[in-house]
C-alpha cells in the first residue's frame, strides 16, 4: 500500500486538509480499488469518546453511490493508513488544476483558425 501511496503522491497533488465539497481519491488494497468520491458532508461522532467523523461521500461511480465512513482526523486527511474489514484503506483530497478560461477574443480567433483549417480541408471521395 504505501509503495501505491508514494507512486500517487508523484501523480496527483493532494491536499493537507479534507472539506465537505473536496474530492477525494479512494484506494483500497485488497480488492485493489481506485475511486474518486465527493466528501458530501463531515459530522462530529458523538457517541465516540475520542474525536471520530462521521464522513459522507458520493462515490463518482454510475450510478454515484452514497457512503458514511466514521474516521479520525489523521484517517480522513490521508495522513495514516487505516483498515476496515481487514483491508487497508487510504483517502486523501486531491487538488483539481484550475485551467484559466479563455477571454471572448481568444475564442473568437481560435474558432477563426477552426474555420481557416477546415475551409483548407478537401474531402476525397
Amino acid at each position: 500500500m504505501e509503495k501505491m501511496i508514494n507512486e500517487l503522491k508523484q501523480l496527483i497533488t493532494f491536499k493537507d486538509t479534507t472539506n465537505p465539497g473536496d474530492i477525494v481519491l479512494i484506494c483500497i488494497k485488497k480488492p485493489q480499488l481506485l475511486s474518486y468520491a465527493i466528501v458530501t458532508d463531515i459530522i462530529r461522532d458523538t457517541s465516540r469518546v475520542e474525536e471520530w467523523w462521521q464522513v459522507e461521500m458520493q462515490l463518482l461511480t454510475v450510478p454515484p453511490q452514497p457512503i458514511t465512513w466514521v474516521l479520525r482526523t489523521p484517517q480522513l486527511t490521508g495522513m495514516e493508513v487505516f483498515t476496515m474489514g481487514g483491508e487497508e484503506h487510504f483517502v486523501k483530497a486531491v487538488v483539481l488544476e484550475n485551467h484559466q478560461q479563455d477571454s471572448p477574443v481568444e475564442k473568437q480567433e481560435t474558432k477563426n483558425n477552426v474555420k481557416d483549417n477546415i475551409k483548407k480541408i478537401r474531402r476525397i471521395k
